[in-house]
C-alpha cells in the first residue's frame, strides 16, 4: 500500500500525540504530510511522507536546491496550504481539522509570516502594513499605532512609517514585513529567503533582527542558504525531492 493511501490518526492516537507534545515541550509536529500538485500529465510531491518535530525555542534552518519543496513546507506547517493527507500539530492544536475561518485566527495569533517577495499591501503605508493584523486581532486603534510606531523604530524605519511600499527600499519592505509578523507578538515566526536578493549591510540587520528573535524566546523556522542564518540555528534540516534527507 502507498504511503499517501494511510489512514489519519484515531483519536486515541491523537491524545498519544497531545501527550507527547505536552511532555516534550513540541511546537509543531508533523506527521505522514503530503502534499502533490498535478502539472500536466505530472504529479509534482512537494512535501512526500514528513514526519517532523519541532520544540519550543528551537531555531530551524531547512536547506535544500530550488524547487525541493521548502517553500510548500513552510506554507503547511503555518497553515496556508492543506496537505493531501498528513496530519499538523501548532502548539498544540490540529490545524489539519479547523475550518478556514478558525484557521484563519489560529494563524493571526500564533504565527507571523516574512515572505521571500515582502506580501506588503501597496496601497497602504509601512505603519498601515504594520497595524492591519493587529486591526484583524481586535486591538484599538491607539494600541495599533503605539506598537506599530515602536516596531517601526526597532527596525530603524521610525522615518518612513508614512511611506507606501513603492517608496521603500527591498530591504526596507523586508524590515516593514519583519515588524507586520511580529505585530500580535506570535510565539512562532516562519520565514522563507528572508534574506535573498538584499545588500550586505541589509541582510546583516536583518539576520540581527533573527538573532533577537531566538533571544526572545521565538521558536523560527526559516528557509535560507544565508551561513549567517545557518549559525544562528540550533537545527538544520537538508530537504530534498519533498523529503528530509538529513539533520545536522
Amino acid at each position: 500500500m502507498e504511503k499517501e493511501f494511510l489512514e489519519e490518526p484515531t483519536e486515541l492516537e491523537d491524545t498519544d500525540i497531545l501527550n507527547e507534545i505536552r511532555e516534550e515541550n513540541i511546537v509543531i509536529l508533523t506527521k505522514n504530510l503530503f502534499k502533490d500538485y498535478e502539472i500536466g500529465n505530472f504529479i509534482v510531491k512537494a512535501v512526500n511522507d514528513v514526519n517532523l518535530k519541532i520544540k519550543e525555542r528551537d531555531f530551524i534552518v531547512i536547506k535544500g536546491p530550488s524547487g525541493a519543496g521548502k517553500t510548500t513546507l513552510l506554507n503547511l506547517i503555518g497553515g496556508l496550504d492543506s496537505p493531501n493527507k498528513g496530519t499538523i500539530f501548532s502548539s498544540g492544536v490540529k490545524i489539519t481539522n479547523l475550518q478556514e475561518e478558525s484557521l484563519s485566527l489560529f494563524r493571526l495569533v500564533n504565527t507571523g509570516f516574512v515572505f521571500q517577495n515582502y506580501n506588503l499591501i501597496s496601497t497602504l503605508t509601512a505603519e498601515e502594513n504594520v497595524m492591519f493584523p493587529m486591526n484583524l486581532a481586535g486591538m484599538t486603534l491607539k494600541e495599533q499605532r503605539e506598537k506599530a510606531v515602536s516596531l517601526l523604530k526597532k527596525i530603524g524605519l521610525g522615518d518612513r512609517r508614512e511611506h507606501l511600499p513603492f517608496q521603500l527600499s527591498a530591504g526596507e519592505q523586508q524590515r516593514v514585513a519583519i515588524a507586520r509578523a511580529l505585530a500580535n507578538d506570535p510565539p512562532i515566526i516562519l520565514a522563507d529567503e528572508p534574506t535573498a536578493n538584499l545588500d550586505k549591510n541589509t541582510s546583516m540587520f536583518i539576520r540581527d533582527l533573527f538573532d533577537d528573535m531566538k533571544k526572545d524566546g521565538k521558536t523560527i523556522i526559516i528557509a535560507t542558504h544565508d551561513d549567517f542564518l545557518i549559525k544562528l540555528a540550533n537545527r538544520v534540516i537538508n530537504f530534498e525531492d519533498g523529503k528530509i534527507i538529513s539533520e545536522e
